[in-house]
């Protein structure tokens, strides 16, 4: 099965306020993978979730030590039927504009990188 034309995105998302959320990408497109890094000049930790995500709540990414990295395979990962992934082989993964990150302490930033089906 081939997967088409895929599109590779790499951003980083500042986060300037702890406590306030924000979108990384408002973008209706389906990822098929994507990667959130935080900085290692980070002074606190970056949390990814979706738009409940907060300054105590999501995946935390804490600088500058090993587990500063999540990777997702949004189409494989969760099985089919999570995240939007189909069982009939068809694109399926998270929309885009699910994603947001938030912060423990003010100005910290997260790197993502993005590809697109």
């Amino acid at each position: 099965m081939g997967y088409g034309t895929m599109l590779f995105d790499a951003r980083t998302i500042d986060i300037p306020t702890a406590g306030t959320r924000v979108q990384v990408l408002n973008d209706p497109r389906r990822v098929r993978w994507i990667r959130f890094t935080a900085r290692a000049a980070n002074t606190g930790a970056v949390f990814v979730g979706d738009s409940n995500v907060s300054s105590s709540r999501g995946r935390a990414l804490y600088p500058p030590v090993t587990a500063n990295t999540m990777g997702l395979n949004t189409t494989t990962e969760y099985g089919p039927g999570m995240f939007g992934s189909r069982v009939d082989g068809a694109p399926g993964g998270i929309v885009m504009s699910t994603f947001y990150v938030d912060t423990a302490t003010n100005g910290n930033d997260v790197d993502v990188e993005i590809l697109f089906e």
